[in-house]
């Protein structure tokens, strides 16, 4: 199987990881932050290590701010919804996941309003017109590190900008953008950052984090055991424990240590450089399909993924045919974002999107383009 899904989850794993979540739970997986026995200790410092090498990729001085979740949507649900209060305001993007986009409309019912922003045809958004959305009691601008539909970055230098100076907190979904885009907390200003381990961490699945400056005041939206101030019937606010309750997934959060440190070593910026050789490579080819539609910016301006349609075949076709007659894995249709589709003109038909990794070879991107031949001269 070629594998170019990496937008949902990233795959292969690296074999380091494999291996030290493999030694854990053969050899020393206790409960961290439970008890005082050697293996709960071990594992503790093992999951304080993994905590450290994920803050250390988005340059977090103090990586206790940093709280591990099972995925990017549990991230955003507690940055949201610990964060703005009733009487607030927030303003997103049209190219955002429903992971932003539902909990912003669930917060409606608590008296907490936003505005949507609409991006161009390409995706891409301007900053201007965020600035313009802000109002007296905007307390929040939350945008996309790069759409999940069309890779098109969010121009988050200038965002970034606008919302130091009006003084509003930024939050960034960093889904498609961890792991090969620069997101550096203190550069970008960023108040709030949610990453998958999953996808450009190459972590395993259910992983995830969420990244809170010192200044920012959550409520937790999850009560439990954490470990502390066990003879409080209140729960504790304090980072990381007061936002983890119950019992973390300690294997998995250490292998994600590892693929951190594995993604750090070879640097975001390399692995983004890369895949935008391998988008660019497939981009050209597309291009000269007259039966192929592809949508979202130049490859400089995006993450490694492009959308296409063919003429006379449903999305979900295209992906069928692609998986049944030549063994690719890509995704189609509306890839839980909506009002992305609509946004770019997919709205009626959906779309393929193909999304490569670090382990992505040209050899992967030429069988793509045959069979995308094949497939349109066929239909």
């Amino acid at each position: 199987m070629i594998y170019l899904d990496n937008g949902a989850t990233s795959f292969p794993k690296p074999k380091e990881m494999i291996a030290a979540m493999k030694e854990c739970m053969a050899k020393y997986c206790g409960n961290p932050g439970r008890s005082g026995h050697a293996m709960s200790l071990r594992t503790g410092e093992e999951v304080y290590h993994a905590r450290r090498k994920v803050a250390g990729l988005f340059g977090i001085k103090n990586g206790e701010r940093l709280v591990f979740t099972k995925n990017t949507t549990e991230a955003l649900n507690m940055g949201l919804k610990g964060f703005l209060k009733k009487g607030d305001h927030a303003i997103t993007t049209s190219m955002e996941h429903n992971s932003v986009l539902r909990p912003l409309k669930a917060l409606e019912r608590y008296g907490i309003q936003h505005s949507i922003v609409r991006a161009d045809r390409l995706g891409m958004v301007n900053p201007c017109d965020i600035e313009k959305a802000i109002q007296s009691n905007t307390k929040l601008i939350v945008v996309t590190a790069a759409s999940n539909v069309t890779g098109s970055k969010m121009p988050l230098e200038g965002i970034s900008l606008i919302a130091k100076k009006r003084g509003v907190a930024l939050m960034v979904d960093g889904a498609q953008g961890a792991g090969m885009m620069d997101l550096d907390v203190e550069r970008l200003n960023i108040s709030m950052l949610a990453v998958p381990g999953h996808k450009g961490l190459l972590g395993p699945l259910g992983t995830g984090a969420l990244y809170a400056a010192p200044w920012v005041n959550l409520t937790p939206i999850m009560e439990g055991g954490t470990g502390t101030e066990s003879k409080s019937r209140l729960q504790p606010r304090e980072f990381p424990e007061g936002f983890e309750a119950g019992t973390v997934n300690a294997p998995a959060i250490i292998g994600l240590g590892v693929s951190a440190e594995f993604v750090g070593k070879i640097g975001p910026d390399v692995i983004g450089r890369y895949e935008e050789d391998l988008i660019t490579c497939l981009d050209e080819n597309l291009m000269n399909m007259e039966f192929v539609k592809l949508y979202g910016p130049s490859p400089s301006e995006k993450t490694g993924i492009s959308l296409i349609t063919i003429d006379g075949l449903e999305a979900e076709e295209v992906t069928a045919l692609l998986n049944n007659d030549y063994q690719i894995a890509v995704r189609g249709g509306y890839h839980c974002a909506g009002l992305a589709h609509k946004t770019i003109g997919t709205w009626d038909t959906g779309a393929v999107r193909i999304s490569v990794g670090p382990y992505n070879t040209k050899s992967d991107i030429y069988a793509l383009i045959d069979a995308i031949w094949k497939i349109g001269k066929n239909s």
